[in-house]
């Protein structure tokens, strides 16, 4: 329950970045979907292995390419899925900081006192 409850607020994030950014374009809620469940594969599966082929560089930038990583995987979902279109990598970089960041507000993990909390 908790994945299913993570990918719609995942795609309602995406959704919401797609209206909010005019670099951005999304068909439908159902787009959405398919958006956050390739890049939750993509981040799952190809992000390490970009980050190991990176390590010198992310080392020498102090780790900020590590956002260039979250861009590129972006116009990799964009080329992936249909009806979901990144205007270039300003606007995917753009949407993977602001996507890091939201889901870092709406996804925190549970702390003492709530009910999920297992501490």
């Amino acid at each position: 329950m908790n994945l299913v409850v993570r990918l719609l607020v995942n795609a309602l994030i995406v959704f919401g970045l797609a209206w909010a950014l005019p670099g951005i374009e999304i068909g439908t809620f159902w787009t959405a979907i398919v958006v956050a469940v390739i890049l939750g594969l993509l981040n799952a599966f190809v992000r390490p292995l970009f980050i190991l082929l990176t390590i010198p560089v992310t080392i020498l930038t102090l780790g900020l390419f590590i956002f260039v990583i979250n861009a590129l995987i972006v116009l990799l979902t964009d080329y992936i899925v249909a009806g979901f279109h990144v205007k270039g990598f300003w606007w995917a970089l753009l949407f993977s900081i602001l996507m890091a960041g939201l889901n870092s507000a709406f996804m925190r993990p549970p702390r003492a006192g709530d009910p999920e909390y297992r501490g």
